[in-house]
Protein backbone atom coordinates (compact mmCIF):
# COMPACT_ATOMS: atom_id res chain seq x y z
CA UNK A 1 0.00 0.00 0.00
CA UNK A 2 1.33 3.20 -1.21
CA UNK A 3 -0.50 5.32 1.72
CA UNK A 4 1.30 3.52 4.42
CA UNK A 5 4.69 2.74 2.91
CA UNK A 6 6.56 -0.17 4.52
CA UNK A 7 10.39 -1.25 3.88
CA UNK A 8 11.85 -4.20 5.40
CA UNK A 9 15.02 -5.19 5.85
CA UNK A 10 15.16 -8.69 5.14
CA UNK A 11 17.31 -11.60 5.93
CA UNK A 12 15.11 -14.90 4.45
CA UNK A 13 17.84 -16.53 6.56
CA UNK A 14 16.37 -15.52 9.83
CA UNK A 15 13.31 -17.25 11.45
CA UNK A 16 12.57 -13.49 13.63
CA UNK A 17 12.62 -12.27 9.92
CA UNK A 18 10.58 -14.14 8.12
CA UNK A 19 7.98 -13.20 10.92
CA UNK A 20 8.51 -9.91 11.01
CA UNK A 21 7.32 -10.25 6.75
CA UNK A 22 5.03 -12.56 7.74
CA UNK A 23 2.92 -10.55 9.85
CA UNK A 24 2.79 -7.86 8.08
CA UNK A 25 1.61 -9.40 5.21
CA UNK A 26 -0.85 -11.00 7.63
CA UNK A 27 -2.46 -7.17 8.57
CA UNK A 28 -2.92 -6.41 4.50
CA UNK A 29 0.25 -4.28 3.83
CA UNK A 30 2.55 -4.87 0.65
CA UNK A 31 5.86 -4.12 1.87
CA UNK A 32 9.24 -3.63 -0.36
CA UNK A 33 11.49 -6.26 1.15
CA UNK A 34 15.22 -5.35 0.65
CA UNK A 35 17.23 -8.66 0.83
CA UNK A 36 20.19 -6.36 2.33
CA UNK A 37 22.47 -9.44 2.00
CA UNK A 38 22.08 -9.24 -1.32
CA UNK A 39 22.03 -5.68 -2.33
CA UNK A 40 24.75 -4.59 0.94
CA UNK A 41 24.03 -1.14 2.69
CA UNK A 42 25.80 1.62 1.96
CA UNK A 43 27.26 4.28 4.59
CA UNK A 44 24.57 7.14 3.80
CA UNK A 45 21.80 4.44 4.32
CA UNK A 46 22.91 3.11 7.83
CA UNK A 47 23.68 6.55 9.35
CA UNK A 48 20.38 7.47 8.28
CA UNK A 49 19.19 4.15 9.78
CA UNK A 50 20.97 4.93 12.76
CA UNK A 51 19.49 8.60 13.09
CA UNK A 52 15.99 7.34 12.60
CA UNK A 53 16.26 4.62 15.82
CA UNK A 54 18.33 7.03 17.99
CA UNK A 55 21.17 4.10 18.05
CA UNK A 56 24.60 3.96 17.55
CA UNK A 57 26.21 1.18 15.21
CA UNK A 58 27.14 -0.84 18.27
CA UNK A 59 23.45 -1.37 19.29
CA UNK A 60 22.93 -3.24 15.71
CA UNK A 61 25.83 -5.17 15.81
CA UNK A 62 25.13 -8.80 15.42
CA UNK A 63 27.69 -11.06 16.93
CA UNK A 64 26.06 -14.16 16.46
CA UNK A 65 26.85 -16.03 13.28
CA UNK A 66 28.66 -13.47 11.71
CA UNK A 67 32.90 -12.38 11.44
CA UNK A 68 31.92 -9.75 14.09
CA UNK A 69 34.57 -11.38 16.33
CA UNK A 70 37.33 -12.08 14.35
CA UNK A 71 37.43 -8.95 12.90
CA UNK A 72 37.63 -7.30 16.53
CA UNK A 73 34.82 -5.10 16.36
CA UNK A 74 33.59 -6.61 19.56
CA UNK A 75 36.52 -4.53 21.56
CA UNK A 76 34.76 -1.69 23.56
CA UNK A 77 37.17 1.07 21.73
CA UNK A 78 36.06 0.52 18.02
CA UNK A 79 34.78 3.66 16.95
CA UNK A 80 31.09 4.04 15.81
CA UNK A 81 33.12 4.84 11.72
CA UNK A 82 35.16 1.36 11.88
CA UNK A 83 31.95 -0.67 12.96
CA UNK A 84 30.39 1.44 9.62
CA UNK A 85 32.86 0.69 7.66
CA UNK A 86 32.73 -3.39 8.94
CA UNK A 87 29.42 -3.16 8.04
CA UNK A 88 28.81 -1.81 4.93
CA UNK A 89 31.90 -4.23 3.96
CA UNK A 90 29.91 -7.06 5.83
CA UNK A 91 26.31 -6.54 5.55
CA UNK A 92 25.67 -9.22 7.92
CA UNK A 93 26.81 -7.66 10.28
CA UNK A 94 24.09 -5.70 10.60
CA UNK A 95 21.55 -6.76 12.78
CA UNK A 96 18.12 -7.21 11.12
CA UNK A 97 15.21 -6.98 10.73
CA UNK A 98 14.93 -3.37 10.50
CA UNK A 99 11.42 -1.91 9.60
CA UNK A 100 10.89 1.45 8.24
CA UNK A 101 6.91 2.81 8.16
CA UNK A 102 5.45 6.25 8.90
CA UNK A 103 5.48 5.36 12.74
CA UNK A 104 9.09 5.09 12.63
CA UNK A 105 11.99 3.25 12.52
CA UNK A 106 13.43 0.10 14.65
CA UNK A 107 14.79 -3.51 14.91
CA UNK A 108 12.20 -5.70 15.56
CA UNK A 109 13.23 -8.28 17.57
CA UNK A 110 11.44 -10.07 18.94
CA UNK A 111 9.16 -9.89 15.81
CA UNK A 112 5.95 -8.54 17.60
CA UNK A 113 7.52 -5.41 18.08
CA UNK A 114 6.36 -4.35 14.58
CA UNK A 115 2.94 -4.11 15.41
CA UNK A 116 3.95 -0.76 16.91
CA UNK A 117 5.04 0.22 13.68
CA UNK A 118 1.50 -0.63 11.94
CA UNK A 119 -1.59 1.49 11.64
CA UNK A 120 -3.87 -1.66 11.66
CA UNK A 121 -2.88 -5.30 13.17
CA UNK A 122 -3.05 -9.02 11.81
CA UNK A 123 -6.70 -10.38 13.23
CA UNK A 124 -4.77 -13.40 14.58
CA UNK A 125 -1.18 -14.52 14.19
CA UNK A 126 1.21 -17.76 14.69
CA UNK A 127 4.97 -18.05 13.97
CA UNK A 128 6.45 -20.30 12.57
CA UNK A 129 7.46 -22.40 14.96
CA UNK A 130 3.60 -22.67 16.45
CA UNK A 131 3.83 -19.70 19.08
CA UNK A 132 0.51 -17.68 18.84
CA UNK A 133 0.99 -13.54 19.28
CA UNK A 134 -0.86 -12.37 21.01
CA UNK A 135 -2.65 -9.00 19.32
Amino acid sequence: MTDFPITIFHNPGCGTSRNTVAMVEAAGYAPTVVEYLQVGWTRPQLIELLAAMGVKPRDLLREKGTPAAELGLLRPDISDDALLDAMVEHPVLVNRPIVVTPLGTKLTRPSETVLDLLERKPETFTKEDGEVVRL
